[in-house]
């Protein structure tokens, strides 16, 4: 009977075991609370959708994925803190879906230190493409394509009367370059630009300036509750200018926050129209959402960024092995080819960490939504 008692102590112990539980921790630090918060939740969301439909499958390799979210209010110092935590103490196999350009370039030192992977940064930020950093992989284009592409569309209609709004920041330098550049392509010159403090915007001096450079449009670099007050701002000062924005604003939450100053925002977009059924990826990520119950709604474009992202990752967890650690995953992500993320194709390389180069426009419409 000892025997026996014993034996199932054993079964028992090795059922419970942690490599019979192991689990493959990844890592996110971005500001669920703040200035980003609707666009970090609607991301966060999508990349949720697709690990939850992993996970009921099993998971990769048997193993479930488990997303530690910590939360860095948008301040950088933070962020950093929450990367050491997330790399140190919790041994994440990899860094996901961070938010912000100064924040993620603030820990891309840890990850050189540690040799963890970032993958899907939710920020557009040249200095994350070139030169490349070994440890950083882009699933969406850069912020000076976007910031291009609606230069151009706006020429296309004879505007030609342009202002520039941007932060003081990372950030703010890499969309004002792209949108110079834009405007260098289209002979054309700002009648205005703009800078204000990222930490505290306030827009009652711009505004005005604005409004006197007489400008026919306004395209603002900036985070989803700056563009808000900034919009505003303007409104109040008597612009009528066409408002245009950065795809980190690409959240329904973001269209909520402006109000009635909402429509006919041009909003840039770094993947295909979240209604846009052609594309199979598309079409998985509607039809988990319409089946899932913990997430009710619409699938919106920021639900879609994280979606793509969590298919990239997934991808090279199960190229990396039967254990994934840092340096597989790493490895893999490298090697990653023509990778089909559903209508897309997605490529790595040592020398190229920019996964896709896909630029569009939306507007919002009447019902706050966008339109492509």
């Amino acid at each position: 009977m000892k025997k026996i008692i014993l034996w199932c102590a054993a079964i028992l112990a090795a059922t419970l075991s942690p490599a019979s539980q192991a689990q493959i921790l990844v890592g996110q630090t971005a500001g669920f609370t703040g200035a980003v918060a609707a666009g970090v939740k609607e991301t966060t969301d999508g990349a949720a959708l697709y690990f939850n439909s992993v996970n009921a499958k099993g998971g990769v390799g048997g193993q479930k994925i488990e997303l530690i979210s910590l939360d860095d209010k948008f301040d950088v110092k933070l962020a950093v803190d929450n990367a050491r935590k997330l790399i140190e103490e919790k041994n994440v196999v990899a860094m996901f879906l961070t938010r912000g350009t100064p924040h993620t370039e603030a820990i891309i030192p840890l990850l050189d230190k540690h040799g963890v992977p970032l993958i899907g940064p939710s920020t557009g930020a040249m200095v994350l493409h070139q030169p490349v950093k070994k440890h950083v992989f882009n699933v969406r284009a850069t912020y000076q394509r976007e910031a291009e592409k609606v230069i151009a569309h706006l020429a296309s209609f004879g505007i030609t009367r342009i202002a520039l709004v941007y932060p003081d920041d990372s950030f703010g330098a890499d969309g004002l370059a792209g949108a110079q550049k834009g405007m260098a392509t289209a002979k054309l010159t700002p009648v205005a630009m703009e800078k204000f403090d990222r930490t505290n915007p306030d827009f009652s001096e711009i505004a005005p300036k604005i409004y006197q450079a007489n400008a026919q449009a306004v395209i603002m670099v900036a985070s989803g509750q700056a563009v808000a007050k900034g919009v505003k701002a303007l409104r109040a000062a008597g612009s009528a200018a066409q408002i245009a924005t950065l795809s980190n604003n690409a959240s329904s939450g973001f269209a909520k926050s402006l109000g009635d100053n909402a429509r006919g925002v041009i909003v840039t977009q770094v993947f295909p129209s979240e209604r846009s059924i052609n594309y199979s990826m598309v079409k998985e990520a509607q039809d988990l959402l319409k089946a899932s119950s913990k997430m009710p709604g619409e699938l919106s474009p920021a639900m879609l960024e994280g979606f793509a992202a969590a298919k990239v990752l997934v991808e090279n967890l199960r190229r990396a092995g039967p254990k994934p650690s840092r340096e597989t995953i790493q490895t893999a992500l490298e090697g990653m080819r023509k990778f089909d993320l559903g209508g897309l194709e997605v490529n790595f390389s040592p020398e190229d960490h920019t996964g896709l180069d896909f630029a569009d426009l939306s507007i919002i419409g009447t019902d706050g939504k966008f339109k492509r």
